[in-house]
């Protein structure tokens, strides 16, 4: 019923309906095909599985590459966000006397330090900082070198030595300069200034050319290096060994705490040889002179006293000069920065009579009782050219003695003569003349002892024989230093010993307090073919100063000590055949340097000193004074130590 209930509401429809035209049936389109959407759906499936692998890979790949190879550089990084490393520069070693006054210290000083990692732009805040505390054009100028040159996270020093003001100002305004700060370093300080300048020497900040040649690891932190005298002689034994200290910091660099510590090794301390307190009665002595002032101790070569004038105060370098400062000592007519006592060179002038008397004993060209008659000059055959004595009237009957203690230039004209260059030349090297000395600082000259060989071969001229006359006066081309004199003086004292000459006696370690002594260093003897040859040499150089006719009598009064000594006089200006002038009436840079040599006491000698005072004019009036006053207190005191301890 149902069938034919719903057969009678709806008629079937054919699917499949016959085409009207020829009765064929008819196929509809298919709509959907589920085989080729399978195959594509699969495709798909295995592109993305495909690509999602490769990231995968990709992934574990680069987290490999991260975790495993890029490790350590990046835990470094990470490390660094909160830890940094920071250099602990070594407490530079102190300079003393020989009696244990300070000579070179370091004192606490504030500086202006900037880490251009930490500073958004250099440029901007160094001109912001250049204006606030009103820095000089050098130091702008050096500043911005240093910050080329310095790595992002190294220190740059901006200004040392900072004063109360400047650090109240700059702490009122900390907040404009991210990544700088005040730092307490130590600072050197050197509390004789001029007065120990030329031997000390000084120190200052690192340039360029130090940099490039400097070993990095021992300078991590270090900002000042020894530039001339023993700072820059014993650098090594000074410094020190740099340490280091880790520490954490906050995003903004304010350390939180110090993670690990390694301390610096301070250098050693220096105790020289310089007698401090004779140092300052010779420079007081010099006055206002130019000159030098050589004394040491012939037993041993230790320099007991080292003046140059005029000087200069050390202390100026430390924290660096102005262009201005730095020119006007530089550019002075009376060279303050020049060191008399180890790089100049004067005439000896009659200083090496001693030697050259030596000389002639042991040619056997003179003998100690032999005389010559002095009139006042000499001429060689054949020439009229009258070489004179400073004594126009002359000596008269001369002996060596008697031409050593009145200076006489006609007999060591005389000798000269007969001597010649070549044996002439050879015995004063002896003595160490024409060569460095050897000390222990740098920068010393060589002088310059004349021959017939040198001259032919730096100025292609023949050598003649008035040159050997003035040769044996010690004029002409001869040239010394002080050092070289007191160190041939010493020699003279000892009869032939000689020993190098130093400035440094001991090298302490701070931290253990055991000291090493610097062991003394024999020179080549004064070979003599007859010690006897020495006594007369020496009673002459006695009688300079304690005879009745010594060019230095005046300066042997009242010693309570006998004393060996000799006048010299470096002439500068030339003077015509027939030609006289008054002293009074030359310039003062024209007039005669003065000279004398000595060495005390004569029987078992402790010092030879040798005093140049420049445009002095006389060595008897002049420089004679003041070495009997370094005599005198240097043996008195000596004398009173010995019976304190007696």
């Amino acid at each position: 019923m149902c069938c034919a209930i719903f057969g009678a509401g709806r008629p079937e429809r054919d699917i499949n309906p016959v085409n009207s035209a020829n009765g064929e049936m008819q196929k509809l389109p298919t709509l959907k095909d589920p085989n080729r959407e399978l195959r594509i759906f699969q495709v798909r499936v295995w592109v993305a599985i495909g690509v999602m692998v490769i990231l995968i890979f990709t992934v574990i790949g680069r987290l490999a590459y991260l975790q495993i190879i890029q490790y350590g550089h990046f835990t470094t990084l990470s490390r660094d966000n909160r830890l940094k490393v920071v250099p602990i520069p070594p407490t530079r070693g102190l300079i003393y006397s020989r009696d244990g006054k300070i000579l070179a210290e370091n004192r606490p000083s504030f500086s202006l330090e900037m880490v251009p990692e930490r500073v958004h732009d250099v440029a901007s805040a160094l001109v912001d900082i250049t204006n606030l505390l009103h820095l000089e054009d050098s130091e702008v100028e050096r500043i911005a070198d240093e910050w080329k040159r310095a790595r992002g996270f190294d220190s740059v020093v901006i200004k040392t030595g900072l004063d109360e003001r400047q650090v109240a100002l700059f702490s009122v305004n900390r907040h404009r300069f991210p990544g700088f700060s005040i730092e307490a370093r130590l600072s050197r300080y050197y509390p004789r200034k001029e007065q120990m300048a030329h031997v000390i020497g000084y120190v200052g900040r690192v340039n360029e050319d130090e940099q490039n040649v400097m070993d990095k690891l021992a300078y991590r932190g270090v900002t000042h290096i020894g530039k001339v005298g023993v700072e820059k002689a014993r650098e090594d034994t000074l410094r020190g060994i740099a340490g280091y200290k880790q520490i954490e910091v906050n995003a903004s660099g304010r350390i939180l705490r110090v993670a690990t510590l390694s301390p610096p090794v301070p250098g050693h301390d220096i105790y020289l040889t310089l007698d401090a307190d004779l140092q300052e009665l010779a420079t007081d002595a010099l006055g206002d002179n130019k000159g030098a002032i050589v004394a040491i101790d012939p037993g041993t070569g230790e320099v007991l006293v080292f003046v140059s004038k005029p000087s200069f105060n050390p202390n100026l370098f430390v924290d660096g000069l102005s262009k201005a400062v730095y020119s006007k000592l530089r550019e002075s007519s009376d060279r303050p920065l020049f060191n008399r006592a180890l790089q100049a060179q004067y005439p000896p002038g009659s200083t090496i009579k001693p030697m050259v008397a030596l000389a002639g004993l042991e040619h056997d060209v003179r003998q100690a009782h032999d005389e010559i008659f002095c009139q006042g000059w000499l001429t060689l055959e054949g020439a009229d050219h009258r070489y004179r004595d400073w004594l126009k009237r002359g000596h008269g009957q001369i002996d060596l003695k008697r031409s050593l203690a009145e200076s006489c230039d006609v007999y060591y004209y005389a000798l000269a003569r007969d001597l010649g260059i070549t044996r002439l030349h050879k015995s004063l090297s002896k003595f160490g003349l024409g060569r460095a000395t050897g000390i222990d600082l740098p920068g010393e000259t060589e002088g310059l002892l004349p021959s017939a060989e040198w001259k032919r071969r730096t100025r292609t001229l023949p050598w003649y024989p008035g040159e050997t006359l003035i040769t044996g006066i010690g004029q002409g081309f001869m040239l010394v230093s002080p050092l070289q004199l007191a160190n041939a003086t010493a020699a003279l004292a000892n009869r032939g010993f000689r020993f190098v000459p130093h400035v440094v006696g001991q090298i302490e370690d701070p931290m253990t307090k055991v000291a090493t002594e610097i062991g003394i260093h024999e020179g080549p003897e004064v070979e003599v073919e007859k010690k006897s040859n020495w006594e007369p040499v020496i009673q002459g150089m006695v009688e300079v100063v304690h005879g009745s006719r010594g060019t230095a009598r005046g300066s042997g009064v009242g010693a309570a000590f006998r004393f060996a000594g000799k006048t010299g006089t470096a002439q500068l200006l030339g003077i015509a055949q027939d030609e006289t002038h008054n002293i009074d009436d030359l310039p003062k840079h024209l007039r005669d340097h003065a000279i004398f040599i000595a060495f005390a006491p004569v029987e078992k000698p402790e010092i030879a000193v040798a005093v140049v005072v420049e445009n002095g004019e006389s060595g008897s009036r002049t420089a004679a004074p003041i070495a009997r006053s370094i005599l005198d207190q240097y043996l008195m005191n000596a004398t009173i130590v010995a019976d304190d301890n007696g």
